[in-house]
C-alpha cells in the first residue's frame, strides 16, 4: 500500500467513525393570558412535526390562566410571571426579557397575550415575533373586532398572523383566513368561528418561519424571498371552510 493509500484510508476510517450531530430544534416561546387554545394548535401541530420547532417554555402574565396547565401537560416549562408584581410596563417588561432569554428562542409567539409590549421590548425581539389578531388586518386593530364587524355589516372577517411592530397591530400581515358573515352570525358565533381559523393558520406561519421562508423587513413581510402584499397570504372562506370540514351551506 502507497503512503497515499494509507492516508486515503486512515480520513476515511475516520470519517466513518463520526457521528453526526443531529440538528437543533429551532427554539419557540409562547407567551399567553388565557385559556391557551392557539397554544394547544401549536402543541398539536408540534407532536405531528408540522410546527418546524419545539416549543421550550410557556408564559404567561396571569399565573392562573389555563395555557399554563396545557404547557405542563405537554411537558413544556410553564413560567408565570404576574404583571401586577411590577411598577410600570418597562419594569415588567424587563423580566419578561431576562425570562425570555433565557430559554434563547428563535421565534417568541403572542398567543392571546392581552398586554401592549413597550418599545424596548419590541425593538430587542424585532423581526423574531409573531401575533395572531381575529380581524383581516388593518380592519380592526385593537379589542372587540367581532362586535365591530357586525356594526359595521361586513360581508367579511377573519384572522390574521403578523409580525409584531411598535405599531399595534400594524406590523407586516404574513397570513389571513377569511369568514362570509351572514345574518345569523353573532359575536360568540362569529368567535368561534374565527377561532377555528385561527388554530389553522398560525400553526403554518409559525412553521414557515422556523423553515427560513417566512422573514421580516421594515417594509414588508417576505416569503421564499418576494414580498408579501399588505394584507399577507390570504385563505378564502371556502378554502378555510373546506380544510375545516364547515358546511358551506350554513355559512352562505
Amino acid at each position: 500500500m502507497s503512503s497515499t493509500d494509507h492516508n486515503s484510508s486512515t480520513f476515511n476510517d475516520t470519517l466513518n467513525d463520526m457521528t453526526a450531530e443531529p440538528a437543533t430544534a429551532r427554539r419557540i416561546v409562547v407567551l399567553i393570558s388565557g385559556s391557551g387554545s392557539n397554544l394547544q394548535a401549536l402543541i398539536d401541530a408540534q407532536r405531528h412535526d408540522r410546527l418546524g420547532g419545539e416549543i421550550v417554555a410557556v408564559i404567561s402574565n396571569e399565573p392562573d390562566a389555563y395555557g399554563l396547565k396545557r404547557a405542563l401537560e405537554a411537558n413544556i416549562e410553564a413560567v408565570a410571571l404576574p404583571h401586577r408584581e411590577y411598577d410600570s410596563r418597562d419594569a415588567y417588561d424587563g423580566a419578561l426579557i431576562k425570562v425570555i432569554e433565557r430559554h434563547e428562542p428563535d421565534l417568541i409567539v403572542l398567543a392571546g397575550f392581552m398586554r401592549i409590549l413597550t418599545p424596548r421590548f419590541v425593538q430587542r425581539f424585532l423581526g423574531r415575533v409573531l401575533n395572531i389578531h381575529p380581524s383581516l388586518l388593518p380592519a380592526y386593530q385593537g379589542l372587540n373586532t367581532h362586535a365591530r364587524a357586525l356594526a359595521e355589516g361586513v360581508a367579511l372577517h377573519g384572522c390574521s398572523v403578523h409580525f409584531v411592530t411598535e405599531e399595534l397591530d400594524g406590523g407586516p400581515v404574513v397570513l389571513q383566513a377569511e369568514l362570509s358573515v351572514t345574518s345569523e352570525d353573532t359575536v360568540e358565533t362569529l368567535k368561534e368561528k374565527v377561532h377555528a381559523r385561527e388554530h389553522l393558520i398560525f400553526p403554518i406561519a409559525v412553521q414557515w418561519f422556523l423553515e427560513g421562508r417566512l422573514k421580516y423587513t421594515a417594509e414588508n413581510a417576505t416569503m421564499d424571498g418576494h414580498p408579501l402584499p399588505p394584507h399577507g397570504m390570504r385563505l378564502s372562506h371556502a378554502d378555510a371552510a373546506e380544510e375545516l370540514d364547515e358546511t358551506l351551506d350554513e355559512d352562505a
